[in-house]
């Protein structure tokens, strides 16, 4: 970035220093006058983690979660969401949003190991949406749900029709995406 004394990296190292050590900064890039944060961004890309065996190094950053879960159906019923655009059956009951329309680009269980992690990409989301989702995902990985059941819920439309949501401490925010960014700044 021109114009900053030190230059980039040291900017980006004192404001690594100065924020929480949950926040990390790994480029800055000078935008205009009028940018905003939140409502410029295209898109944002969130990951829900869940372990199924006890790893402390985990306690309060994932879900542990000890049932067998059967990934492929999970990513059956998430493929779904990437089809329909009203998500009002994953918004937090009385979330005050103008509307529940969503475009949903990305929605996948991977496995590894004894870890999953759900990676779920949308141009916004709802309060509460990504942890309604896991919540009833789960519930179809555990055969609870069927994926027709899972479909049958997004067009209800009506938060009581999802199951709970997920434990809040598996979810993380990974990437926010603007226009104005060149891709190599992503």
């Amino acid at each position: 970035m021109a114009g900053l004394p030190g230059g980039e990296e040291l900017f980006v190292f004192k404001l690594n220093r100065m924020l929480s050590p949950s926040i990390s900064v790994y480029g800055v890039t000078q935008v205009g006058d009028h940018a905003n944060a939140r409502f410029d961004a295209t898109s944002r890309t969130y990951e829900y983690n869940i372990h199924q065996h006890k790893l402390p190094f985990l306690h309060n950053r994932s879900w542990n979660l000890w049932h067998t879960l059967d990934v492929d159906k999970m990513n059956t019923a998430a493929a779904l969401l990437l089809s329909h655009r009203d998500f009002a059956s994953f918004q937090k009951t009385g979330g005050g949003a103008k509307t529940s329309i969503c475009h949903v680009m990305k929605a996948q269980w991977e496995q590894n190991g004894d870890r999953l992690v759900f990676t779920i990409q949308a141009d916004r989301f709802l309060r509460n949406m990504v942890r309604a989702i896991v919540g009833t995902l789960v519930q179809v990985g555990l055969g609870r749900l069927s994926v027709e059941e899972f479909q049958a819920i997004i067009f209800a439309g009506e938060r009581s029709e999802a199951s709970d949501s997920a434990p809040g401490c598996g979810l993380y925010l990974t990437k926010v995406t603007y226009p104005y960014l060149r891709e190599t700044e992503r």
